[in-house]
């Protein structure tokens, strides 16, 4: 016969509200009653029930983090795994697992009404999304990472426009007018009919209002081309050789993602081009490794990691019935040497 906490409280000479104590608040028991009531429950062979003390403490002790796609394509991009590093800081604190949800066989909704969390914080979801409607019909607190700034979200993000507009501002100062523009995947959601892309548009608009200050304007063709490119090397480096080996090359190549960048790197060697003598690489994201690369990545650095931190502590606060406000972070570009002078007589 399994142990049960009633065979413990008996045992111990104590309550079953006491042994409960014991091992979910066992700051209001003495330690010496923490410490009988352990060893008791060692000799018996006890082991909780996580579902029996979910459903009693009406709490699952996890948070989730909800991905645009499923966990294998967003693990290719470095940048994720630095905001779960700072969402991992808080769940240690904090005694909080962490549950990594993806659209279950690609329906989203599914994995929201599914999901056995406390709260969830959302990557790739914004602003007038119907998925939105489902945490609201459950009650479920959630933060969004890159929701866009609407006063009915609680979001952590940057002001991607301002911080666009400051990159592209670096890469015309060293005279590129010849540019490729690698964009991001927008988030689709067929079975909701959502559809996202609030960070992509905020970036190229950010880089318009800079292009327009010197008479240029992007494209699908012309002397600025936007390409529109899934987040990974991979597909980096597959836009990267089909204009590296047309005609009218580009002087630079804009990321919006420093994973863009690193496949990029890869076909500029593969076609023998150096970098920046014969065309300069610029990323978005300034994740840790980029200042290793060869040469090392110019990019606008965003807080990765802060961005996590900052969203799981507004998640627990929403969590425990406290208020919570939306929060934008700051961003730097980082001049470094992929980022050179335009090549001569382009």
């Amino acid at each position: 016969m399994r142990a049960t906490i009633n065979d413990i409280a008996r045992k111990a000479g104590v309550s079953k509200t006491t042994v409960s104590f014991a091992f979910n608040n066992p700051a209001k028991i003495s330690k010496d009653t923490h410490a009988r009531i352990m060893e008791i429950a060692s000799e018996l062979g006890y082991v909780p029930d996580p579902v029996a003390r979910t459903l009693a403490r009406k709490q699952t002790g996890s948070i989730g983090l909800l991905l645009p796609q499923s966990i294998q394509e967003v693990f290719q991009n470095p940048h994720i795994p630095e905001i779960m590093r700072g969402i991992g800081l808080v769940c240690d604190r904090e005694g909080l697992s962490l549950g990594v949800l993806s659209p279950l066989k690609g329906v989203l909704a599914q994995t929201v009404r599914n999901a056995a969390v406390d709260g969830i914080i959302t990557l790739g979801i914004g602003s007038g999304m119907s998925v939105l409607d489902l945490f609201h019909q459950r009650g479920l607190p959630f933060v969004t990472i890159d929701g866009g700034a609407d006063g009915n979200l609680v979001n952590v993000g940057i002001d991607d426009g301002m911080a666009a507009e400051r990159l592209m501002d670096a890469v015309l100062a060293q005279g590129h007018r010849r540019i490729a523009i690698f964009t991001l995947k927008e988030a689709d959601f067929p079975d909701t009919g959502d559809h996202f892309s609030a960070t992509n548009d905020s970036r190229l608009a950010g880089f318009a209002r800079s292009l327009a200050r010197y008479g240029l304007s992007m494209g699908d063709s012309g002397p600025v081309r936007s390409l529109h490119t899934g987040v990974s090397p991979a597909s980096g480096r597959d836009a990267a050789r089909q204009i590296l080996s047309g005609p009218n090359r580009p002087t630079a190549i804009v990321c919006l993602s420093d994973a863009q960048a690193l496949g990029v790197y890869e076909a500029c060697k593969g076609e023998g081009c150096s970098i920046p003598g014969d065309v300069s690489v610029v990323g978005f994201d300034g994740i840790p490794f980029s200042a290793f690369m060869d040469p090392p990545l110019a990019t606008l650095s965003q807080p990765g990691f802060e961005k996590g931190e900052a969203a799981a502590n507004l998640l627990v606060d929403m969590i425990r019935k406290k208020p919570a406000a939306s929060i934008c972070l700051e961003t730097e570009v980082k001049l470094r040497q992929s980022l050179g002078p335009a090549r001569r007589g382009a």
